[in-house]
């Protein structure tokens, strides 16, 4: 029952979409209308203030890791605390309160990381940062992610971390192909192209600027 509590606690918490209460509040949008159509930091930076980008992934990330530390401090052990994590991280990309259209999940997934594996937590800020320095943000932060679970298995975490940072990069699959039930092509050669994107970019087209600098649709 307490982890049960812990996971919904977690879902709700994470549900929280803060980087859509600052468009709101800061400049009277939906970021689910501007760019990639995601809730997220990124969508805060570009369309509605970069000094909020602070605030707004500093509270995602917090949002994963009360849930976590909390299962750790009640002593419901490192399965539940990462499940804790982890339904932060889906209330964060699927939330409640917007339809379950929200972010990508990256935030919550640092949030879990901080608490459970700093190291990974760590490495994904850095897999991150080249990818953005070499122009390829989507990419760096998928080989970030899709190489966690070897890093957690290598320094020896518990294997309920390593499970963790397996359900993150699954999560991140789904997120990613799934983007916000964006309708696909018709054309089946266009169709694999955009979930290509998708997949490795992060966005349906080839092009930076054409998709994340969007302003809303008619």
């Amino acid at each position: 029952m307490g982890t049960l509590a812990l996971v919904l606690f977690g879902y709700l918490v994470g549900s929280i979409p803060t980087a859509y209460v600052a468009g709101r509040v800061l400049k009277g949008l939906d970021l689910r209308e501007y760019g990639s159509g995601t809730v997220s930091g990124t969508g805060v930076y570009y369309h509605v203030a970069r000094w909020a980008i602070v605030p707004v992934g500093l509270l995602d990330i917090a949002k994963a890791a009360l849930p976590t530390w909390l299962g750790l401090r009640l002593g419901l052990g490192p399965a539940a605390a990462v499940l804790g994590g982890l339904a932060a991280a889906v209330g964060h990309v699927w939330p409640l309160y917007l339809g379950f259209r929200g972010g990508r999940g990256v935030s919550p997934f640092l949030g879990t990381l901080l608490v459970v594996f700093p190291w990974g937590f760590l490495w994904l800020l850095v897999a991150m940062a080249v990818g953005r320095m070499a122009h390829a943000t989507g990419v760096g932060t998928l080989l970030g992610i899709a190489l966690l679970p070897f890093l957690a298995s290598a320094a020896g975490r518990p294997v309920e971390v390593t499970c963790g940072c397996l359900a993150m990069l699954a999560l991140t699959v789904i997120k990613r192909l799934e983007a916000n039930r964006s309708p696909l092509p018709a054309d089946p050669e266009a169709r694999r192209q955009v979930l290509l994107n998708r997949l490795l970019l992060d966005r349906d087209t080839a092009s930076w600027e054409a998709w994340m600098l969007r302003r809303p649709r008619a």
